[in-house]
């Protein structure tokens, strides 16, 4: 049996900020701050958990499958969101991580009423992508107990697909809809029912955490380098560039050099500095390591020498 909604911290009212409508600008804003910094600590309490997503994730996107982002709201575009920056930053193809928001792409931008409560929706939405039990869906509901939600989690856990829940609320409802349960209990929001605040900002930083990690762990960062960053603006042309340069010591002009051998990717630059080796021998080397830097470099070159 749910709880009623009055019951659900996200929806209580924070006695903290009783007098919002009373306090001065100033006032106000440090009410707002100093609830906002509870957030990082409950995230912190629930790493064992969103560790256990992140081996999901590896897991699946690791053998050819997908990472999936299921939500609704606010919480849906916060899916949307993460998934849009995984293809520049990652070198991900855009089909590798998914958002799928309740209302479709409309309500990216406007709210579709009922959207979040039909359970037709989260199952159509995820039969249009063609869902398999190769990929993993990341339920999000602030709420924990959003329906479009419930019911994707439900249907991706009868296609074999491993499930995560995300929810801003202890015993979610939804947590009982997944293989791992991710709960971050922010307390009441500043403004009461206001899940954009506190419960979104927890929700950015576990979705960030997620995918993050998950990338980490399959090759496409060397230190805390994105070395599958895709060029695509001038902005990124020059991040490239100095991508390799902080991973090899090289100059300016050489980094330039490589990169334009390995057609624009920082990765097989890197490799061909490392090891003195052109882009072709890189871009070998990269395939045996399985895209890893660390261990494409790893291995002596015999016409390794230094070209720093």
């Amino acid at each position: 049996m749910n709880a009623p909604v009055s019951a659900v911290t996200t929806e209580q009212q924070n006695p903290r900020t009783r007098a919002l409508d009373a306090m001065s600008v100033t006032e106000l804003l440090t009410a707002m701050n100093d609830e906002d910094r509870r957030v990082p600590v409950a995230v912190a309490a629930a790493i064992p958990q969103i560790a256990r997503a992140v081996d999901l994730a590896v897991s699946a996107l690791g053998a050819g499958g997908r990472l999936i982002y299921l939500g609704a709201g606010t919480s849906g575009r916060l899916g949307v969101l993460d998934a849009a920056e995984c293809p520049p930053t990652f070198g991900t193809d855009p089909g590798q991580v998914r958002g799928l928001l309740a209302g479709g792409r409309a309500a990216m931008f406007e709210a579709v009423e009922n959207a979040e409560d039909s359970v037709a929706f989260a199952v159509a939405d995820l039969q249009a992508i063609e869902l398999t039990a190769a990929d993993v869906v990341v339920g999000i509901a602030a709420s924990g107990r959003t329906p479009y939600v419930i019911s994707g989690l439900d249907h991706a856990r009868e296609i074999g697909a491993a499930t995560v829940a995300l929810a801003a609320n202890a015993d979610a409802e939804i947590s009982r809809h997944a293989d791992v349960a991710i709960e971050v209990d922010n307390g009441p929001e500043v403004l009461t029912g206001s899940t954009r605040l506190k419960a979104g900002t927890s929700q950015k930083l576990v979705l960030n955490m997620i995918s993050t990690a998950a990338m980490v762990h399959l090759g496409k960062v060397y230190g805390n380098l994105m070395v599958d960053v895709r060029p695509t603006n001038e902005k990124l042309v020059d991040r490239a560039a100095r991508i390799v340069q902080a991973a090899t010591g090289c100059d300016r002009s050489r980094a330039e050099s490589a990169l334009a051998e390995a057609d624009g990717h920082a990765k097989t630059a890197i490799v061909s500095i490392l090891c003195g080796i052109d882009a072709d021998a890189a871009r070998e080397r990269l395939a045996d390591a399985h895209g890893f830097v660390r261990t494409a470099v790893s291995v002596p070159s015999p016409a390794s020498t230094d070209q720093r």
